[in-house]
Order: structure tokens, then sequence, then C-alpha cells
């Protein structure tokens, strides 16, 4: 072996000069834990939850797509080849029949308002009772929670009272749900996050649940949290003042771009000041494993606007995948058609190429592009996503690229499976 240039004092010194580096990228930056995203979320006042919410919006999003010629003219609507749109529309209709809802919230903030203190004590009991109910009976969805009111001044002890009424509630009813969400909204600044994570630490502890069981999304929707009063960025703060604690970031279309004094006519997904702040969320928590979600669109598909509103939400859902936010807000069951037709699409479209670029990876067959290793991981990691949503299926990544699930995942995820992906 060849000797070295590098003293054993000279290699201790740089160890000790980056013991601190690698602690932060140890602890701030663990990548993505590998479960799965949901594509939505989709918002229903609080009181207005039934266990049968999310089969009742599978069937109203069905019978408004046959009302107006059937899933694969749906497809045809939203740019989808003939060939293509049959191979979506069966996906779509098997997904609206199974699972039309994959994260639902129960809302407690702007869908609630203000009802006085007694009913919404009452309502936060209620949601609690009945979300146990469902879990229980196997219809509720995949991820459910709350969005309770906001830590400003104003509603602050409302907010809290809410939120202790419906865990507290949960967790007299028994093991709390796989896929609980608790959604803080409209934060302006680092300390009402970390404000956030005493109470819940607190929660953890009242009820002797492990320690970070208890995460929250947070809502991006003033624009104190992209940029503050002394010029920085509080919403990149955030992963490193609670580590671990923060499951995603959720941009808030319409109390951003009002915000900003954007003129109602002209707020939307697509304004260059949405543009930007959700680019600076992708910056903030690159690395951390906090997952992002855009906004909503509020023109709904019904009366006699149905198909343009599909149009403009399926162009809009596409325009989110592209941009790496796989995840939205929906607000009305006739939206879930276009949703899933925009995203099956996206990855279906998507799937022939990366699984032939992640074959030839895998076997190190020489093409027409080079992919290095964190290229690798991000075909891998888009495959994945497909199959968790339902687009494709694990038959189809096994013939075109190769690979089987555990596979594929140790690809997209290799620090959760060393072992596999040698």
């Amino acid at each position: 072996m060849a000797e070295s240039s590098f003293s054993s004092s000279d290699l201790a010194r740089i160890e000790e000069q980056l013991a601190a580096t690698d602690q932060l990228l140890e602890r701030s930056y663990p990548g993505d834990d590998g479960s799965r995203q949901p594509v939505h979320t989709v918002y229903v006042p609080a009181d207005r939850f039934t266990p049968q919410l999310a089969a009742d919006w599978g069937a109203e999003a069905l019978a408004t797509a046959e009302a107006h010629g059937g899933l694969e003219k749906l497809g045809a609507l939203l740019g989808q080849d003939a060939e293509l749109a049959g191979a979506v529309a069966s996906r779509v209709r098997a997904k609206l029949e199974s699972e039309p809802i994959e994260d639902l919230r129960l809302d407690f903030e702007d869908g609630y308002g203000d009802r006085g203190d007694e009913a919404e004590d009452a309502d936060a009991v209620a949601a609690a009772t009945t979300v146990a109910a469902a879990v229980a009976a196997g219809t509720a969805p995949p991820f459910i929670g709350i969005r309770f009111k906001c830590f400003e001044a104003a509603t602050r002890a409302r907010g809290l009272k809410t939120l202790d009424l419906f865990v507290s509630t949960l967790a007299a009813a028994g093991e709390l749900p796989a896929g609980l969400v608790l959604t803080l909204p409209k934060v302006t600044t680092v300390a009402q996050v970390q404000a956030m994570d005493f109470a819940v630490s607190r929660l953890e502890e009242v009820h002797s649940l492990p320690a970070g069981r208890l995460r929250f999304e947070v809502q991006v929707e003033t624009p104190q949290l992209i940029l503050g009063p002394e010029g920085s960025s509080p919403v990149a703060q955030l992963p490193h003042v609670v580590p671990g604690r923060i499951s995603a970031l959720h941009y808030g279309t319409y109390d951003y771009s009002a915000s900003l004094q954007i003129s109602a006519e002209y707020q939307s997904m697509e304004h260059p000041v949405a543009d930007f702040a959700k680019e600076v969320m992708q910056l903030a928590v690159a690395g951390t494993g906090i997952r992002l979600s855009d906004g909503s669109t509020n023109i709904i598909p019904v009366g006699d606007a149905v198909e343009d509103a599909w149009k403009l939400h399926g162009r809009l859902v596409r325009r989110s995948l592209e941009r790496g936010y796989y995840q939205g807000w929906d607000l009305h069951a006739a939206q879930l058609p276009s949703r899933f037709a925009a995203t099956y699409a996206f990855y279906r479209e998507g799937l022939p190429p990366a699984a032939a670029r992640l074959r030839n990876y895998v076997e190190r067959t020489e093409g027409g592009v080079m992919d290095e290793p964190a290229t690798a991981r991000a075909l891998a990691a888009f495959v994945l996503r497909g199959v968790q949503c339902g687009a494709v299926g694990t038959d189809e990544v096994q013939v075109l690229a190769g690979v089987e699930l555990s596979r594929l995942t140790a690809l997209a995820h290799p620090r959760l499976a060393p072992s596999t992906s040698k």
C-alpha cells in the first residue's frame, strides 16, 4: 500500500473539523423514508365526516364521469391517446371503487369557521370517535386527520383545545391510526412551529405515546414564512429546529396569493408568486425527508363547466408533478376523476423510458444515456411512486425494468436497504 501524505494527526484534525458536518447530515438530512406519499389531500368540514364518506365520494366521482361520457372521454380531454386513455381509465375506475380518497383532512379551520366553543368541543370529540370507528371498520382512507385553527393570538387557544380533544379521544379509543395526520395552518414564524412541537410532545407524554409519534404538517400560506423580517427564510429553518417532527409542507394557494395583493381573478397555483414560494419550499426541505404538497384550484367541475374544469385541473395536476410536487389538494368529489386520470397518465407515459434506463443501469448495459447513481435513484423513485399510487403494476415493472419491488425500493432508497442495493 502506498504511503499517505497525510499523517495520523492530519487525518484526526480533518475528522475533528468535519464532526459537526457529519452530525448535521445525519440528523437533519436523512432523506426520504421510502413510505407511500398520498397523491392528494381531500378537505371536508369536520362535522361532515362519516365512515362512508370516501365511498360516497368515489360513487359521486364515477357518476359524474359517466354523465359526461366516461373515463375514456376524460382521458381524451386531458390529451391522452386512445391506448393510454383506455389503460388509465380502467385503473382510475378501480381506484374510485376501492380507494377514492388517499388522504382526508377533517377541517376545523377555514372550512369550519367559528361556531362557538361548545359546538367545536363536541365536534372535535365526535370527529375523533367517528375516525376511530371508520378505521376499525376499514372504511377510513389510509391517511386521515384534522386541520385545526392556527396559532395566532386570536385562535391559538381554540386550536390547541381542538387538537387536544381530537388526539385525546383517539388515544382513549385505542391505538392511534397508522396514517394519522395533523395540520398546522397559517404559520408565520419558526416560534409557532416550536410551540406545536411542544404541544404534541406534551400530548405524547400525557397519553404514554412514543416520542415522535405525533408528527405534523406545516401549511405555507404566508409570505413571512418564505422571507422573514431579517431577510432570511424561516421555512428553511423549520426542519432543523424541530428535527424529525414535520412530515410535510403544504402550499396554501389562495391565502398566500391574497397576502401578496394578487387580485382574485389571477390567484392560481401557477402564478409566478406561487412558483417562487414552492421553489423555496423545495430547497428548504431537500434531503430532509419532509414531503411537499401543492395547493388546490377552486374551479370545481359542476354544472355546465365540468369538462373545462377537468381540463384545467388535469393540466395543473400534471404541471405540479412535472415540477416535483407529487401531492395536491382536492375540494370536491368531481375533482377525483381528473386527479387520478392526470396522475396515472403521468406515470404510465413515463414508465417505458424510465424502466428502460433503469434496466440498463442495473444490468450495466451501454446505451445512449449514461446514468449516474443519483439519476438511477430518481428513476427508481419515479417508478416506485407509480406503483404505490396504483398507476402501474409490479408485473409491468418486472417485465420492463427487470427488477422486483424490493429491489426497486432499494434502488430508490439505498440508505434503507444497503445490503440489497449492492
